[in-house]
C-alpha cells in the first residue's frame, strides 16, 4: 500500500478503571448468588459464548459484536477479569503463619509457586503425569482468592469450607469466560479436593512439604517454634515421594536443633 493511500486505524484500549468497574460488577454478584450445584462440563458450556442465544455478527476486526444492545465480554476482557481476581493470591498471606505472627508471611500465590517447582523438578513416577501435577499445584488452591486462607483455626467444618471453595471455583471459571480453559480449571480443582487420582495424591503431598519446608524456614529466620506444623502432617503422607522428601526436612531439622 503506498504512502497516500495508507490508512492508520486505532483501537482503543480499554482503560484499567473500565475493566475494575466491570470486576467490582462480578464480584458483587457472587456476594448475592445462591449456591451452586453445577459441575464443571454444564458449566463450562452454559457460559460459552456459543451457547448464547443473543445474535451477533463479526465486525471488520474479527470480533463479534452483539445486535441487540447487550454487552458480549470479549475473551481478552474475560482473561483480565479472571486475574485481577487471582491478584487476591497474591497479596492474601497464609493464614496460619499470620495466627503465629511471622514477619512478612508468604502468600497463597507464594505457597502454590514453590509447589509448581517441586511438581516440575520431582523425580519420574510411573502412571504420573508430571505436567497434570504442575497444573494442578498452581489451581489447588484458586479459590481462596475469594474465600479466603480458611483453617480449622476458623472453626468451620470441612463440609462448609468445600462448599464455599465450590462456589468461589464455579464463579471464577464463568468469570473466564467458560470453555476448555475454565473447565480445566475446574476439573484439576475437584481431583484435587476429591484426591480421586495419582498426580492428587502427589500434590496433596507436595502441599504438606512445601509447609513443612516453610516452618522450618521460619524457625530458622525468626527463631519461631512451630512445632504444631509439623505434627499436623505426621503420619499422613501419601506416595513415596512425600515421604522422601518430609524424612529429609526433618532430618535437616534435627541437624539445625
Amino acid at each position: 500500500m503506498g504512502s497516500a493511500s495508507r490508512v492508520l486505524l486505532f483501537f482503543p484500549r480499554p482503560s484499567l478503571y473500565t475493566v475494575h468497574l466491570r470486576f467490582k460488577s462480578v464480584t458483587a454478584q457472587y456476594s448475592s448468588s445462591p449456591t451452586t450445584t453445577s459441575r464443571f462440563s454444564r458449566m463450562a458450556t452454559e457460559a460459552s459464548p456459543s451457547s448464547s442465544s443473543s445474535s451477533s455478527v463479526t465486525d471488520g476486526h474479527g470480533i463479534n459484536s452483539p445486535t441487540n444492545g447487550e454487552t458480549v465480554s470479549s475473551p481478552a476482557s474475560s482473561a483480565i477479569d479472571f486475574l485481577f481476581l487471582c491478584h487476591r493470591l497474591k497479596t492474601t498471606k497464609r493464614a496460619g503463619w499470620v495466627r503465629k505472627e511471622v514477619k512478612d508471611p508468604e502468600s497463597i500465590a507464594d505457597h502454590m509457586y514453590r509447589m509448581g517447582l517441586m511438581a516440575l523438578i520431582a523425580p519420574d513416577i510411573p502412571g504420573v503425569q508430571r505436567d497434570k501435577c504442575i497444573k494442578m499445584a498452581i489451581v489447588h488452591d484458586i479459590a481462596e482468592a475469594i474465600v479466603g486462607d480458611i483453617t480449622p483455626a476458623d472453626g468451620i467444618s470441612k463440609a462448609e469450607k468445600s462448599r464455599r471453595e465450590q462456589e468461589a471455583l464455579d464463579h471464577m471459571c464463568k468469570l473466564l469466560g467458560g470453555g476448555s480453559r475454565a473447565q480445566e480449571i475446574g476439573e484439576l480443582w475437584l481431583e484435587y479436593e476429591e484426591n480421586s487420582s495419582p498426580e492428587a495424591k502427589i500434590v496433596k503431598d507436595l502441599d504438606k512439604v512445601e509447609m513443612i519446608l516453610q516452618a522450618l524456614e521460619y524457625e530458622n529466620e525468626q527463631g519461631k517454634e512451630l512445632e504444631e506444623f509439623f505434627l499436623s502432617t505426621a503420619g499422613k503422607f501419601q506416595t513415596e515421594l512425600g515421604k522422601a522428601w518430609a524424612f529429609e526436612i526433618a532430618s535437616r531439622r534435627r541437624k539445625e536443633a
